[in-house]
């Protein structure tokens, strides 16, 4: 008897494995004949959504499924992915490849390429140094205002460089005030931003959000006593100037608010930290996107079938999938120095950022932790949550034409649901 019993158990799970096989086949046949560098099956691998695990009660999978079969996508998409990060296989998958406009969801895969090549120390600096002498508390040369694009430099910051000049004893500055923006190129916007949204200036020498850094140094230094007979203007730092004043914010300050908030100045300046890495200068854009192909490529996917165009997921010309974002949540899970920083930046359900109003309910609130991503016809959710049975989950839901963007939050809500409740 106990022997009949085995054997209909090892045909049971025979049948289910062999059932799984056209999802195998159904993936097998992405290929791109325009690229040789990665090998198809580096895209098939542990992430696939063959790699069910069968410990996980089939409800889940068959509720995640009912809600697909909701009327919101006879006119709209949703690409899904659902992977269990502690039994490090795949619980669902949907459109998981198909490629769509990310929003805001970007800014997870800026934070994580950010932490990956610039490490969690990393500072945002902005310098005041100058050239020239001090005689008699003239300074006869050159101030230089070098911009590290710091988004969070503000007038206390502003107040500090007066206060080193003043500490130096000097009261008339004779010669030249340059900005130095050498940091980035000169372009003010990303590829691909609307011109009427309310879109970020793009200058790596900013005081409280806004472009006017010289101006308000001059009339700084004016209010504390300082007679100024110097040319306003731009210029880059020469190698023998000194440094008498540097102030910073740490890549955390910077993450806290680009992640929580969803601030858009704050991921274009960590996207352009990104692009300074490589060292370029002026850095560009397109410096970052090389960054940011060269860890896909590493994530073991083809960086050419992805469009970066931004670190923000203003620009309409972003174009990822589910199973991207889900690969870069799980890089950052397996790697504490990136995950460390990444997880405590991540807004909280029913806490706080832009998730503090949703997902309230007993198992979501204070469980999911992801970006959120929102723009006209795109809804976009990416992070983490935690299952009844303990297992870390990472997930990535991204709907695209979308008439009515709550549509696409309540499914995300659900869906995070669905993954914590027992």
């Amino acid at each position: 008897m106990k022997e009949y019993i085995l054997k209909s158990r090892l045909l049971t799970l025979l049948i289910l494995l062999l059932s799984t096989a056209p999802l195998a086949a159904q993936n097998d046949d992405v290929i791109d004949d325009d690229d040789d560098s990665v090998a198809d099956s580096s895209l098939i691998d542990s992430i696939a959504p063959d790699s069910l695990t069968l410990p996980w009660p089939q409800g889940l999978q068959h509720k995640l499924t009912k809600l697909l079969e909701s009327d919101m996508f006879k006119t709209s998409q949703v690409g899904l992915m659902v992977y269990d990060l502690d039994a490090d296989s795949c619980l669902f998958a949907h459109n998981e490849r198909q490629l769509m406009r990310p929003a805001s969801t970007m800014k997870m895969i800026t934070a994580v390429t950010a932490l990956d090549c610039l490490g969690g120390d990393y500072k945002f600096k902005t310098e005041l140094c100058y050239t020239g002498t001090i005689e008699n508390n003239t300074l006869e040369g050159g101030i230089y205002l070098v911009g590290g694009f710091d988004p969070r430099f503000n007038s206390d910051d502003l107040s500090a460089f007066v206060e080193g000049l003043r500490k130096m004893n000097v009261d008339t500055i004779r010669g030249r005030i340059c900005a130095d923006k050498n940091m980035k190129d000169d372009k003010s916007y990303g590829e691909g931003w609307c011109w009427d949204d309310d879109n970020p200036i793009l200058s790596p020498l900013l005081i409280s959000r806004k472009n006017n850094f010289v101006d308000r140094f001059h009339r700084a230094l004016r209010d504390k006593g300082v007679v100024v007979e110097a040319t306003l203007m731009e210029g880059r730092k020469p190698s023998d100037a000194y440094c008498i004043v540097d102030r910073f914010h740490t890549i955390d300050q910077i993450l806290m608010r680009m992640m929580k908030e969803s601030d858009n100045l704050y991921a274009e300046a960590m996207y352009y930290q990104i692009a300074a890495s490589t060292g370029n200068r002026p850095a560009s854009a397109k410096n970052a996107r090389a960054v940011e192909k060269r860890l896909v490529q590493k994530l073991g996917l083809n960086p050419s079938r992805y469009r970066f165009a931004d670190g923000s997921g203003l620009s309409l010309y972003n174009y990822v999938s589910a199973e991207l974002e889900v690969k870069y949540l799980r890089y950052a899970f397996e790697n504490d120095n990136i995950y460390n920083h990444l997880i405590q930046a991540m807004p909280v359900a029913g806490v706080d950022g832009t998730l503090k109003s949703r997902m309230r309910g007993a198992f979501t609130k204070g469980n999911v932790r992801a970006k959120t991503g929102t723009v006209t016809g795109v809804s976009a959710l990416a992070g983490y949550c935690t299952a009844a049975n303990g297992h870390r989950l990472a997930f990535s839901i991204i709907n695209n034409g979308l008439m009515h963007v709550g549509n696409g939050r309540a499914f995300q809500d659900k869906v995070c649901t669905i993954l914590c409740q027992p």
